[in-house]
């Protein structure tokens, strides 16, 4: 089977209920069809799990992306990948308790998953060569918030203010502040409505004062200013009358026992929650983050989801637009995170994602095995459907509801009958697939997943899979690069020297870095602290260090002034560089301060959006073609049709002439007579023969069209192949482009001997 296209996911095989047989011919879904999103219903053992896992492994095939959140521990699965299917790979992960229920020795157990886990690739097409690219393609890494199991991650630093445009819209920007108290105060045991609780009021204040400013808050510092907040007033009320200050203190002393209780350290180490250094490696490799949070408390769990979606919407809203998609954000059983009526702090922003993500190219993706408990007016944005076995009736009638929805949203049909009836005849690893892109809903039966299924890990499992080389390199070099320096000590500025005879200058100056050809304007501010030769009397530039921008000091003398100055942007116009990556193949650069791996991730969303874009003209240009042909095999096979009941007919017409001659001769009377029934009996079966004949020729030009449509999209499927080929190359070599700025774009802005 050809499936191995970039663009499309080969998720299984069509499937046909009523012979309860799949068909040849493979589902490959289009993965522009995910920015719309999808939503995943089954009940346990439909294999909702494995066509989730196998939707992940194709998008990491694709060079896409993923951020995994597993309130169940079932996706950690995706680690498991053995290109060489050895028994000894298999053998610390398989679950004993299957072998002892299948009455497998333990120590036989290994051999016989690897045995079996290769002869279910081969039926599907699919190899150890396959799995093996799928870990070429991306990075898999397994996070652990609240726990040191997997690589752990520092979910408080997610206090931090919003940037860009999560400060800017004023909408999403209230959504994170009210989403951050509450899932604050229920790890607490608060319920709060953000109405009615004074705790929930002020927290937010307190966040909104300190975010207003640009100024990030530590949960310890929240703490303080819970005591002594920022501001006399809540809304027209004192504060003291609001929220007294011993109640403000029974508050901030259950955050205080929250912070100081063992094992919440752990909440405040490892990687930070930056979604775009989750999403790609430091090299700019795509990575499927699989965040575990099984381990956690229900109220924990509410709190890390909700944090999760609220950073992704943040650095959705940085990102630009695009009809590829960029990344996919799935979520493995929503049960409790999106209900119909109650409104959890995860709910909301899930929300706004499902409504605006499409247009950043982030295709989110949810499963459940609880379709009762959704809000289907919610998922009414959702494009694509697939729905497996159900268990109750109910169940059934509440996924047809919102199917409806997303069929009416999307001003498609919706037969509720016919579905309902595909629905009843679904088994184990059958789906129905509704994709509003699609002419029409399809059943399918899923493939064999690449990852093995061996079900949740235990924490030493989970402790075992991270404890690699690539992990190791994904705690350490997790953060970008301006959170790195945000978190280095700070450098000795040089200071000036006082009562030791030497004399020292700081200059200040703006550099604008201009290139025509790189399409690059940028000026940033330097500064200098440089000491003056005895010798010369001018200032050692060569030996100068960075100093304060807000440097103070008094004025160099008018007499020297203006030799420093030249000397000053003479040193400047030699020393100082702006440097930028540039792809020659995209014809782009890098924006000034932009890191390789950013720039990286921009250059793989371009060549998908080109990619997508030829293939599309592609498909544009042989519609025509295709088109003509498909409606010349229509009118071919109905012609046949004609000419197969008209042969059938005339067979039974010479049946009965020969009949009736037979009985003439045998029977009859006259020669004359008999002779004549002979002789139409003749006739007939000439006709009959002419008739055969008509229907040989009808049959041979329906094969021929048939044929000519198969060579036109193959010669289609050729070309797409080649467009393909073109963006799947290595990782493009970067050129580094040095700029260099002009003394005309250097300008002093001062020159001072510094104060001591």
């Amino acid at each position: 089977m050809d499936f191995e296209k970039l663009g499309v996911f080969y998720l299984g095989r069509y499937y046909d209920l009523e012979s309860r047989q799949q068909k040849p011919e493979p589902l490959l879904y289009d993965s522009r069809d995910l920015v719309t999103h999808a939503v995943c219903v089954g009940m346990t053992g439909s294999g909702k799990t494995g066509l989730c896992i196998s939707l992940l492994e194709e998008a990491a095939i694709d060079g896409i992306p993923s951020l995994v959140i597993d309130p169940k521990g079932d996706l950690s699965n995706l680690l498991l990948t053995f290109p060489d299917l050895r028994a000894e790979d298999f053998a610390p992960w398989v679950n004993l308790d299957d072998a002892a229920r299948k009455g497998i020795p333990a120590d036989e157990f290994p051999k016989q998953q690897a045995e079996f886990w290769a002869k279910g690739l081969a039926q599907w097409g699919q190899s150890g060569e396959r799995i093996r690219m799928l870990r070429n393609s991306a990075e898999f890494a397994l996070y652990t918030p609240g726990s040191n199991a997997g690589i752990p991650v520092n979910v408080l630093r997610s206090f931090d203010a919003p940037v860009g445009a999560a400060a800017e819209d004023r909408e999403l920007y209230a959504e994170r502040i009210q989403a951050t108290a509450t899932s604050l105060l229920g790890l607490l045991g608060i319920e709060a409505d953000p109405l009615q609780s004074r705790e929930h009021i002020l927290l937010s204040n307190i966040l909104d004062a300190s975010w207003r400013d640009g100024a990030s808050i530590e949960l310890g510092q929240l703490i303080q200013q819970v005591q002594s907040p920022p501001f006399e007033r809540v809304g027209v009320m004192e504060l003291e009358t609001f929220y007294p200050g011993k109640d403000r203190m029974r508050l901030a002393m259950q955050l205080n026992n929250l912070l100081a209780s063992p094992g919440f350290s752990q909440w405040m180490e490892g990687a930070p929650l930056d979604i775009g250094s989750l999403l790609h490696t430091p090299q700019g490799k795509p990575r499927v983050a699989i965040l575990s949070i099984a381990h956690l408390s229900d109220a924990e769990r509410m709190f890390v989801v909700s944090l999760v979606l609220n950073n992704t919407l943040a650095w959705m809203r940085q990102q630009a637009g695009t009809t590829s998609l960029r990344a996919i954000l799935y979520m493995d059983e929503i049960f409790g995170y999106f209900p119909p009526v109650s409104n959890p702090p995860a709910k909301m922003p899930l929300l706004t994602l499902l409504k605006q993500a499409r247009a950043f190219g982030l295709g989110v993706v949810l499963a459940t095995q609880n379709p009762v408990d959704l809000d289907y007016k919610g998922l009414s944005n959702t494009g694509t459907w697939f729905i497996g076995r159900l268990q109750t009736e109910r169940d059934k009638q509440r996924v047809l509801e919102g199917l409806e929805g997303a069929s009416t949203a999307a001003g498609g049909k919706f037969d509720r009958a016919r579905l309902e009836q595909i629905l009843a005849g679904l088994g184990s690893r059958v789906f129905l697939m509704n994709n509003v892109h699609d002419d029409g809903p399809v059943v399918f039966e899923t493939r064999w997943a690449m990852s093995y299924l061996r079900g949740p890990l235990t924490r030493q499992q989970l402790r075992q899979l991270s404890q690699t080389p690539a992990q190791t390199q994904v705690e350490t070099a997790g953060a970008p690069a301006a959170q790195q320096a945000a978190d280095a000590p700070p450098q000795p500025r040089p200071a000036p020297v006082a009562g030791t005879g030497e004399t020292r200058v700081v200059g200040v100056a703006s550099v604008r870095f201009d290139d025509s050809k790189c399409k690059v304007s940028e000026t940033r501010t330097v500064a200098f602290n440089a000491a003056v030769s005895g010798n010369t009397n001018l200032p050692k530039w060569d030996e100068a260090e960075e100093a304060s921008e807000n440097a103070e000091g008094d004025a160099v003398p008018a007499n020297l002034l203006a030799k420093w100055q030249r000397e000053y942007v003479t040193w400047l116009a030699n020393s100082q560089t702006l440097e930028i990556f540039r792809s020659a193949r995209h014809k782009a650069n890098s924006q000034p301060g932009e890191s390789e791996r950013d720039f990286r991730v921009h250059l793989q969303q371009l060549a998908r959006e080109e990619r997508d874009r030829e293939v599309t003209r592609l498909r544009a240009k042989y519609a025509p073609k295709t088109g003509v042909l498909e409606d010349r095999i229509h009118r071919a096979g109905l012609a046949m049709q004609r000419e197969q009941e008209q042969a059938s007919q005339q067979k039974m017409s010479m049946g009965i002439d020969i009949a009736k001659g037979v009985l003439g001769v045998l029977f009859g009377g006259a020669k004359r007579s008999s002779l004549g029934g002979l002789g139409t009996a003749a006739k007939s079966y000439g006709r009959s023969r002419q008739q055969s004949g008509d229907v040989e020729m009808a049959s041979e030009n329906l094969d021929r069209l048939r044929q000519q449509l198969a060579d036109l999209q193959a010669e289609m499927e050729a070309e797409v192949a080649s467009v393909q080929a073109a963006y799947d190359g290595a990782v493009e070599d970067l050129e580094t482009v040095v700029i260099r700025p002009k003394k005309t774009a250097i300008q002093v802005k001062s020159l001072v001997y510094p104060r001591a």
